[in-house]
């Protein structure tokens, strides 16, 4: 059992009788849908519904708390407050240390720390004075109080991020805004895009990439035996000195290092994929826990 705290996120809350309908109507998730107690992934995007960024929502008594990378904190509470105007809803950062935990005997950490495990995932306790919510694929997150949150360590560099790559799930940063809309990051395969929702920014065009079979990137797992970063560009062979592709998210892993990387669906399986350029470090495929299609 690992507990660590994650400071390269941060979170952002929204109060007020609003803050339900002025969510449904920016956000990619389905947030009527979303009850107290529960969490989704979802995404924001521009009006050319390319993603500026991606998140975990969850709703308690006090409102709707977005977890998401604290380099796009800020921007993202000052361009959703900009949409607010008057309606009653209230933006702002919380002060909430933020620990992930995984491993074997998790909710004894979890108790130990004031918290309690949700039983199943996506669920949220909201009962207790370190909030809980239960990840798919064996870990959870905690909100914990700054004063509580002094023993925890920090966690290694890119080892909560690693667990996320395995999982297969994105999270958008500076540089890699506005390069995606939803389905090349497979939001729509991680319940974090809704098709039957009304209108948010950028519905028009995520819809028709859905109901007219248009998308010809997807987001897969890879390893490589170099280290990479988000935003670098990927080549095959097939599209010659044309970037083919793009890195979402990229962790060390053991003594090799994996990425999850937007890619040609028509050439991943059939040509090789390079860091950089043709010449540059080969990317291998790796196993998803959901299915790309």
């Amino acid at each position: 059992m690992t507990t660590v705290t994650l400071p390269q996120y941060a979170l952002l809350h929204f109060s007020g009788a609003d803050a339900q309908s002025f969510l449904h109507g920016q956000l990619t998730c389905d947030v009527q849908a979303l009850k107290i107690g529960h969490s989704s992934y979802g995404g924001y995007c521009t009006p050319k519904g390319r993603l500026l960024a991606t998140f975990l929502l969850w709703a308690d008594d006090s409102g709707y708390t977005m977890l998401l990378p604290a380099s796009l904190a800020e921007a993202m509470r000052k361009r959703l407050s900009m949409y607010i105007l008057r309606a009653k809803v209230k933006a702002g950062i919380l002060d909430d240390a933020i620990a992930g935990i995984y491993g074997a005997d998790a909710a004894a950490d979890i108790a130990n720390l004031g918290g309690t495990r949700p039983a199943s995932p996506h669920s949220v306790d909201t009962g207790s004075a370190v909030r809980t919510i239960t990840l798919p694929h064996d870990r959870c997150l905690m909100l914990v109080p700054r004063s509580r949150a002094a023993g925890i360590a920090a966690a290694a560099p890119g080892a909560w991020e690693s667990l996320d790559i395995a999982a297969g799930i994105p999270f958008i940063v500076p540089v890699t805004q506005e390069q995606f809309v939803p389905q090349m990051v497979n939001l729509d395969l991680i319940g974090a895009l809704s098709y039957s929702k009304g209108c948010y920014p950028g519905q028009e065009i995520v819809a028709r990439t859905h109901y007219l079979g248009k998308l010809k990137q997807r987001m897969f797992r890879a390893g490589l035996e170099a280290p990479a970063a988000a935003g670098d560009k990927l080549y095959c062979a097939e599209l010659g000195e044309q970037a083919a592709g793009m890195i979402v998210t990229a962790a060390a892993a053991g003594t090799r290092h994996e990425v999850l990387a937007v890619m040609q669906t028509a050439h991943v399986q059939s040509s090789p994929y390079h860091l950089g350029s043709l010449q540059g470090p080969q990317l291998s495929l790796l196993s998803l826990p959901y299915t790309v299609t």
